[in-house]
């Protein structure tokens, strides 16, 4: 069974990271507020990005390692730019 980490964009702008075994669903969750907490709180919610794992500890640590990620950071996975993604780790290293 596949296992998903996701970032979602909160109609105030603000991300939202998650984890699940079922993408569909609970992106269906947040967006009618079903869930409650954070996004229910910011409707409406957009997927903006996701990585599929193969197990749920992956997309667990795959989900705590985005939480610590600066804005910028986020934004660059988003966009699919390594190479700022990789130097913005750099620069928070120094």
């Amino acid at each position: 069974m596949p296992f998903h980490a996701y970032l979602l964009r909160c109609n105030d702008g603000s991300y939202y990271t998650g984890h699940t075994d079922n993408l569909d669903l609970r992106i269906a969750q947040h967006q009618t507020g079903a869930i409650g907490g954070y996004t229910a709180q910011r409707l409406p919610v957009r997927l903006i990005w996701s990585e599929t794992f193969e197990t749920r500890e992956e997309a667990l640590s795959a989900e705590r390692q985005i939480k610590g990620w600066s804005r910028a950071k986020k934004q660059a996975l988003i966009d699919s730019n390594w190479e700022l993604v990789s130097e913005l780790a750099k620069n928070r290293q120094r």
